[in-house]
């Protein structure tokens, strides 16, 4: 495909500005849909349409301008990537992009292709929520738990902690009787993610597994270098992540979120360690440390899945550390010691673009890259208590 061309996205957030800026270094023009007229992709396209994402003047005019288009948030109205593919190459499908939007359908795909889950109950109806029973004598034993709701849940919201049956009914009321699904918890050791790249040809390739912490449901910590998680394990992770794409007949990035069990726990004996958590059809925020540690970075793929571009596997050549940067360290009134940060080796800071700062709000990262772990573990530490992030 040749870069004389224009490609867009559907979202304007900061996702969708790293695509952009990744097509533009390759010669690509670009075209941003979002509603937002601040919005950090929009502020840095060529072309920035602001109307919603349902819109069909808009959907046409975005049409019109670009020979394919992507997406870089999970919420985008299947539909409207659907109208898109009438016109122009659109990926990933949305008929993926529709399974990533529901829990039940995501979790049936996954054991589908023979990736262990947690143990769940689809709640839809009153009737499903009298069956799920907390005695495993009766039936399987979901408590405690996490009720989740099907649609529109992300970093932690739309999730509530279940013990027993009274605090599920409660919680399913709370949560206005939308279609949920309540997931067991499981004793976990650790979080990780893998993103894979596959090809309209087939090609698949991955970039390293991310060891991956949380705080309050929002990324805080990724952690890529080798030996940060066991090789079976990784082979595990990477093979389940490619399974899932394929049987997807996926054509883009995608993200596939593991939990890594605690290996002292029953379910760890039962579910083989590792099961699956969710996927996000799109680049994520464990991946961006690639950008500075990787020679082809998460949005380099997307955009070479996007255009039909060759897929080379990706080599890390920098051990690194990754910071997510939310607007709870913004001082009010004031911004972050960034000179200070910035004087530490191997920093390389990302801001996103928005125009006020909030707490949980994802404001940009900073990655740390050294010649050892050692190294990049001692400075991450030193950046993270400059900008007042609890070590880890």
């Amino acid at each position: 495909m040749s870069p004389e061309i224009t490609l867009g996205v559907m979202g304007g957030g900061q996702l969708g500005r790293m695509f952009v800026q990744a097509a533009q270094q390759m010669g690509y023009f670009t075209a941003v849909l979002d509603p937002d007229p601040l919005s950090p992709a929009g502020r840095v396209s060529h072309h920035h349409i602001q109307t919603a994402y349902t819109d069909p003047a808009g959907l046409q005019q975005l049409a019109q301008l670009c020979v394919a288009v992507t997406t870089e948030f999970e919420n985008v109205p299947a539909p409207a990537l659907a109208a898109l593919a009438k016109s122009c190459t659109v990926s990933p499908a949305a008929s993926a992009v529709a399974i990533a939007q529901d829990r039940a359908e995501e979790k049936a795909h996954f054991a589908g292709c023979g990736v262990p889950v947690a143990p769940y109950a689809v709640i839809e109806t009153a009737e499903q929520l009298a069956a799920v029973a907390d005695d495993s004598s009766v039936g399987a034993d979901f408590f405690p738990g996490i009720l989740k709701t099907a649609r529109m849940g992300y970093d932690g919201k739309g999730q509530v902690r279940v013990a027993n049956r009274i605090e599920l009914a409660d919680a399913w009321v709370d949560l206005k009787g939308v279609p949920c699904v309540l997931e067991k918890m499981l004793l976990l050791q650790l979080e990780c993610s893998v993103i894979v790249a596959r090809g309209a040809d087939g090609t698949c390739v991955n970039l390293p597994v991310q060891r991956n912490l949380h705080r309050a449901g929002i990324l805080a910590v990724t952690e890529v270098y080798e030996g940060n998680l066991p090789l079976a394990l990784v082979e595990r992770a990477v093979a389940a992540a490619k399974s899932i794409a394929t049987e997807l007949n996926y054509i883009g990035v995608l993200c596939v979120e593991f939990f890594v069990l605690d290996p002292a726990s029953p379910a760890a004996q039962t579910l083989g360690g590792l099961v699956v958590n969710e996927m996000a059809p799109r680049p994520h925020n464990s991946g961006h440390y690639s950008i500075d540690a990787c020679d082809v970075s998460q949005f380099d793929l997307q955009v070479r899945t996007l255009t039909g571009l060759p897929l080379t596997q990706p080599r890390q050549h920098s051990p690194c550390i990754m910071l997510n940067l939310l607007g709870d360290i913004w001082p009010d009134g004031g911004s972050p010691p960034w000179a200070q940060v910035l004087a530490l080796p191997g920093t390389h800071l990302h801001l996103y673009g928005k125009a006020t700062a909030s707490k949980g709000r994802k404001m940009g990262h900073l990655t740390v890259t050294g010649a050892t772990v050692e190294q990049v573990r001692v400075t991450a530490l030193q950046a993270a208590a400059l900008l007042g992030i609890a070590a880890f």
